[in-house]
């Protein structure tokens, strides 16, 4: 059984941590706020660019004429999985969930015959998957130390994705990321973004008129879709940063409940140790007075 003075030392450490985790949880909730705000503000944007560009599409009756954004490369041997995560840990399963989505659809692909390439960004997702895909992983996209993600970064992403689509490194592009419902529930999503997916919005009932497009569909497609995947990436990542402070604040309070669990266990262990210490030296003070 360990000493009074090794459990003394016990409780003050695990105290200390509960203060750590508290602060962290205060921290976390502070900033759920503003970034929930900001996912939320994302989606209607999201969603409409999504439909206008599903309405464009639906009307394209050439498919060899489509953009290759929209009709592909005619091929679904080469895929690029986009896994977005966060730069820290500390945020519960948040981070492994995630990965364990890319990873398993990765080893299905794989297991079909298909090429894959991995980009993470962020780098949890990174330290992650290199222990499963050390080959097919992409140089990651970190923003440590950044305050807050915008359209700046997404737009880089994009970037490269796009850059990489047009030099024919990869036919299709999925993007993984945690959509925020709240705080408890967060939701792993994989989003495929190349060749465009949309999902079935409903058409407008016109009365028997039609649309007229100006400029044409395709020049339309041209100009919005490569916009369209920064604009899908950058909802993916703002859905990261508000699921990300909503599991670190679930983490942070199961870790604050858990150390109070501890503290109390090892008081009530310290009290009969000490009660049986005492004790003991009355018996040994009483037995030495008999004999004396």
């Amino acid at each position: 059984m360990a000493s009074l003075k090794e459990l003394r030392n016990r409780i003050a450490s695990v105290q200390a941590t509960q203060k750590i985790t508290r602060a962290m949880q205060m921290v976390a909730a502070s900033k759920l706020r503003r970034a929930q705000e900001a996912a939320e503000a994302a989606r209607p944007y999201a969603d409409r660019m999504g439909a206008v560009l599903g309405n464009l599409a639906a009307s394209i009756n050439d498919v060899e004429t489509a953009p290759k954004l929209l009709a592909g490369t005619g091929s679904d041997k080469r895929h690029l999985l986009i896994v977005a995560t966060a730069e820290r840990g500390l945020c519960g399963g948040f981070n492994s969930s995630i990965a364990r989505l890319a990873r398993e659809d990765a080893q299905k692909l794989m297991a079909a015959g298909k090429q894959v390439q991995i980009l993470c960004v962020g780098r949890k997702g990174y330290d992650v998957l290199k222990r499963y895909f050390e080959k097919e992983l992409l140089d990651p996209v970190s923003y440590q130390g950044l305050k807050g993600i915008g359209f700046d970064q997404a737009q880089e992403v994009a970037s490269r994705v796009l850059a990489d689509f047009d030099a024919d490194s990869f036919d299709m592009c999925t993007l993984y990321y945690s959509k925020f419902e709240n705080v408890i529930s967060q939701v792993p999503t994989g989003l495929q973004i190349i060749p465009a997916s949309f999902e079935d919005s409903e058409t407008p009932d016109l009365g028997g008129a039609a649309y007229d497009y100006e400029p044409e569909e395709n020049d339309i497609l041209d100009a919005l879709l490569p916009r369209n995947i920064a604009v899908q990436i950058l909802r993916a990542l703002l859905e990261n940063a508000a699921s990300e402070q909503g599991a670190r604040m679930t983490a942070m309070d199961n870790a604050t409940r858990n150390a109070g669990e501890m503290i109390d266990s090892l008081s009530i262990t310290y009290n009969r140790s000490r009660q049986a210490q005492i004790t003991k030296e009355l018996i040994e003070i009483i037995s030495g007075a008999e004999a004396l």
